[in-house]
């Protein structure tokens, strides 16, 4: 098949989180199943590229574009992706994408992506590559669905038989911005294709526009399918997915097991399997040096990598986190960055229990590697999860997660039950601290027997989440999509 795919972001060259990783891991497995790929990033200012194979495209030099009434130029240079075949389309417009961030709140924001979105498109015209699917990402490139119903629908050439995939990784950033800027939208599209009450409103809301208009709609897990549908899930978009019925599907992200793999983490100075886990027993022991933080071999390493926002759950463990390192012999390690009053919490913790528990504001590829393979629990107490990969590179390294029931979460991670011995990881319900608590505790003492420990940790590193399986759900979609 032929597949454009739009992507505000894009591993490794560019990503803030699970979305740059599935962008990545899709496309890469869509091409080696044979299929024609053209995919767009933007060439953002701040992409590492040094070592990357990449050359400038002479057909696709010197462009202009127009996005309502603002014109801008722009370059396309290709990039293979590392250790494929694949090559992506790095659309390079300084004036929008050489900013300090991927995102920001400046008022531009929706032209931004607009343009990529365009650029996208009007390249697929130029290569003169008739797409039968066009894959949309979260609110930065929804519009697609409605560019081609209306702005490129004169080419019948190129987009007459195109069909459009709309997938939400998180419903909670929608684009919104003000219909005082409606006119962004064009040329070619008129206020009357938009949603009108979305306009009396006096805005428009990309991630909306996306829904009513794809092909097919879908999310990052069966169960965020569900829960998208509903007033409390739906961010307001609950009635717009409900209305779209079986064309709204759930799709588990996989995981990319040539990147995530104790077998050959080149991250990790002691790989392992699970025939002979004693490599993450000397990971454990190498991080804990590292990090100062004195402990006896056996002695359990609780670990936590995320955005620090507050649909990640970090409002659990404010009197949570303090309690057991008071109380219990632990470590505790944390890796992330957001919103300053959670990074103070971290920090504070680390100033309280100085040796026990440590925070790392920012990010590291590096040492996310090493907390998977050191940790003997991780920590997801979120709020809502679409789909969430931490817990499924968690349990290929042995690292039993702790999970709340939502989303993704409830989908990849089953509870343990040491009556049975089956289940592979903590699960909890309630979005609340005692909730939070019995959970952890729970981990805890199931660390402290040995025998049960060791089959929890077993049963989640034998768990599949490949994205061979994955991608061809994908597969099956388009293929849906393009004889209905």
């Amino acid at each position: 098949m032929r597949i454009c795919f739009i992507s505000a972001e894009y591993s490794p060259f560019a990503k803030t989180g699970g979305l740059g990783d599935v962008a990545a891991a899709l496309t890469c497995n869509l091409a080696r199943r044979g299929h024609d790929l053209r995919v767009f990033v933007p060439l953002h200012g701040q992409m590492e590229l040094a070592g990357i194979d990449r050359h400038p495209v002479d057909f696709l030099r010197a462009l202009t574009l127009r996005v309502g009434p603002h014109e801008f130029h722009y370059d396309v240079q290709t990039a293979r992706v590392p250790d494929t075949d694949l090559w992506v389309y790095l659309v390079d417009c300084p004036a929008l994408f050489d900013r300090p961030r991927i995102y920001s709140d400046a008022p531009d924001e929706h032209v931004r992506y607009l343009a990529l979105t365009r650029a996208a498109l009007e390249c697929c015209q130029r290569m003169n590559f008739a797409p039968q699917v066009v894959h949309a990402n979260d609110w930065h490139t929804a519009l697609a669905p409605l560019l081609l119903k209306h702005a490129y629908a004169w080419d019948r050439r190129i987009f007459g038989a195109t069909r459009s995939v709309f997938t939400i990784h998180n419903i909670g950033y929608q684009g919104v911005f003000s219909a005082g800027r409606a006119e962004d939208l064009g040329p070619g599209v008129a206020l009357e294709a938009l949603y009108k009450p979305d306009l009396g409103l006096g805005q428009v809301n990309p991630m909306r526009l996306g829904v009513i208009h794809a092909d097919a709609v879908t999310t990052v897990s069966p169960s965020y399918a569900a829960e998208i549908c509903t007033p409390e899930g739906g961010h307001g978009l609950d009635g717009d997915l409900r209305a779209r019925g079986e064309s709204v599907t759930g799709i588990l992200n996989g995981v990319d097991y040539d990147e995530w793999n104790p077998a050959g983490d080149r991250y990790i100075p002691h790989n392992y399997d699970s025939s002979d886990l004693t490599g993450k027993l000397w990971n454990k022991l190498a991080l804990l040096d590292l990090l100062r933080m004195p402990a006896a071999p056996d002695t359990p390493l609780v670990g936590m990598i995320t955005r620090l926002t507050r649909q990640k759950g970090l409002d659990l463990l404010f009197d949570v986190l303090p309690d057991l390192l008071g109380s219990r012999d632990l470590r505790f390690i944390a890796l992330g960055s957001g919103e300053r009053h959670y990074e103070e919490f971290l920090q504070g913790l680390q100033q309280r229990f100085p040796g026990r528990a440590t925070f790392y504001s920012g990010y590291s590829d590096e040492l996310a590697h090493m907390i998977e393979a050191a940790a003997d629990v991780f920590l997801m107490p979120s709020m809502y999860e679409p789909c969430g990969l931490n817990q499924m590179y968690s349990m290929k390294y042995g690292t039993v997660p702790v999970v709340r029931r939502t989303g993704g979460l409830a989908d990849s991670v089953q509870h343990f039950d040491p009556a049975t011995g089956q289940g592979t990881g903590v699960v909890f319900n309630d979005f609340d601290p005692p909730a939070a608590r019995w959970a952890l505790e729970t981990a805890l003492d199931w660390y402290g027997q040995p025998t049960l420990w060791r089959r929890l940790v077993l049963n989640g590193m034998r768990q599949d989440f490949s994205w061979d399986r994955q991608a061809a759900e994908y597969e099956r979609l388009y293929e849906r999509i393009m004889i209905a």
